[in-house]
């Protein structure tokens, strides 16, 4: 990975980027759209949103108004856990998909594993990938018990699984699970809220490197080969933020990062979010 067009082959041969923006908590109009105007500007051909952020509408505009065309975008939005079920994912689905104002999406996901629901969503899910309005389908939050009772009757197996990922929270046991049924990690909240920024290992790496706390942790994600969507609404900082090709961690700093997990989560965990 030495640049910010590199990208992850998902296992149905659809490229995606393996640096992407997240708007999380980004105001909908001038703040959102103010962002992804920064990250497009700054190389970045990834966003990720969701239909609970309810930003999708100032996306789309910004993607529009980049001029880029839409085939070098990935747009990801999510199905709200009030929405899922078969018909309903559905309809939240085109809903999502006028909002941003796109024919089709790239990455459409399953917020969080609602219980007795997201089988139903899933198969939905599978539908919009079939008929063409999905270029590729995954899901959000999922543990292994939820992949595994996923996959136990899908038709189609998820090309993405976007979790809560940082230096504390490692999910190793989940990134062996997902790597062996082709399922690509993606990294949501990669750093930790900022918590870590002030650890003295990553004060130290940051000296040694010459980069930022927040920039050796997404070189870290790289390099493990997690997708990675880190938030920011500050121009600055999500140029910054994409400013890690240029360096690499060393194994045994990697290793030392590797030792902080904690299995200490700043979200909260699926098994009692829903």
């Amino acid at each position: 990975m030495r640049s910010i067009a590199d990208c992850t082959t998902l296992h149905n041969g659809v490229k995606m980027p393996w640096l992407g923006l997240g708007v999380y908590k980004t105001a909908e109009g001038e703040e959102v759209e103010r962002a992804v105007h920064a990250a497009l500007e700054a190389g970045y051909r990834s966003i990720d949103t969701a239909a609970f952020y309810q930003n999708e509408r100032g996306v789309g505009k910004a993607v529009r108004e980049s001029g880029l065309p839409r085939e070098e975008v990935f747009i990801t939005t999510k199905v709200w856990n009030d929405d899922q079920g078969y018909e309903s994912t559905l309809r939240a689905f085109e809903q999502s998909r006028r909002l941003l104002g796109v024919d089709y999406i790239d990455l459409y996901l399953i917020h969080w594993p609602v219980r007795d629901k997201y089988k139903e969503t899933w198969r939905a899910l599978e539908k919009l990938y079939k008929d063409g309005w999905v270029r590729a389908i995954g899901v959000s939050n999922f543990h292994i018990h939820h992949l595994e009772n996923l996959l136990a009757d899908c038709e189609i197996v998820p090309m993405v699984n976007q979790v809560e990922l940082h230096p504390c929270l490692t999910q190793a046991p989940l990134r062996e699970f997902c790597r062996r049924h082709q399922i690509q990690v993606e990294a949501w909240s990669p750093l930790m809220r900022g918590q870590l920024f002030d650890h003295p290992l990553l004060q130290e790496l940051s000296r040694k490197y010459g980069k930022t706390p927040a920039q050796i942790i997404i070189r870290w994600d790289l390099q493990h080969e997690i997708v990675t969507i880190p938030k920011s609404a500050r121009p600055e900082r999500i140029r910054e933020n994409a400013q890690v090709f240029d360096f690499e961690l060393e194994e045994a700093d990697m290793a030392r990062l590797d030792a902080l997990n904690e299995n200490r989560r700043v979200g909260p965990d699926p098994d009692v979010f829903v």
